[in-house]
């Protein structure tokens, strides 16, 4: 693969085999980032588990402080005596199987968040093949099927996301923009990371972070030394 001109220049800044501390690899992210646009930054940890074993999956939510820097869409399933709250509390769409034949029927995709009240997820459930394969589908876990949905909708536009393993038991999580600045990254990635390493599995053998990468949209990626977390 052929890289351009300023990825090139960006990485000479990286020192082949070194593993930087978190404000440093921040810093190096946010000086590499040359896109004109606000490039998002994302966190990439390998993780000693194999998912393919259902004791070994890691998957969970985590409110990041400073936030995403993205506006997040969310979707609201429950019964109409909640639609208010789910309203006030910023969601944009509220309903219940209306929604659920328009997703159906339109195709319709204009969320980045689906949040249910566990009474919804019969209804819900229909949808499985089509929000799963794109990670909207509504979990415990993460915190998007819960009574309160007022609170949940809160906490989705507070910044709150989830992580979770892919097939190759890698964790793939957006910690902010370029534009937030190395300092209020790094509290974002160490909020992450704190809460990878507390949904380790029991099962889990040998070393746990394997490896961290952190990269911004377009830029180079900088490896992040994760030996203090002792797994």
């Amino acid at each position: 693969m052929k890289h351009g001109k300023k990825y090139v220049e960006s990485a000479k800044l990286i020192e082949a085999g070194r593993l930087y501390e978190t404000n440093d690899a921040m810093g190096l992210v946010v000086k590499a980032a040359t896109a004109k646009f606000d490039e998002t930054v994302e966190v990439h940890v390998r993780l000693g588990v194999d998912s393919r074993h259902a004791d070994q999956q890691v998957r969970g939510a985590v409110i990041l402080p400073n936030g995403t820097g993205k506006n997040v869409r969310v979707l609201v399933f429950c019964k109409e005596d909640k639609f208010d709250a789910a309203k006030e509390a910023g969601a944009e769409y509220v309903g219940g199987m209306d929604l659920v034949e328009k997703i159906q029927k339109e195709n319709w995709f204009e969320f980045d968040v689906v949040i249910a009240s566990p009474d919804m997820m019969g209804v819900v459930g229909r949808l499985g093949k089509i929000l799963g394969p794109r990670g909207l589908m509504p979990n415990p876990k993460a915190g998007t099927v819960a009574p309160d949905v007022a609170k949940a909708v809160t906490e989705a536009k507070a910044g709150k996301i989830e992580y979770r393993l892919d097939k190759t038991n890698i964790i793939h999580c957006p910690i902010g923009k370029v534009s937030f600045g190395a300092e209020k990254l790094s509290e974002n990635f160490e909020t992450l990371l704190d809460a990878i390493v507390k949904a380790k599995p029991a099962a889990a053998k040998g070393t746990y972070l394997k490896s961290c990468t952190v990269a911004s949209t377009m830029g180079i990626g900088v490896p992040v030394a994760t030996a203090k977390y002792g797994v």
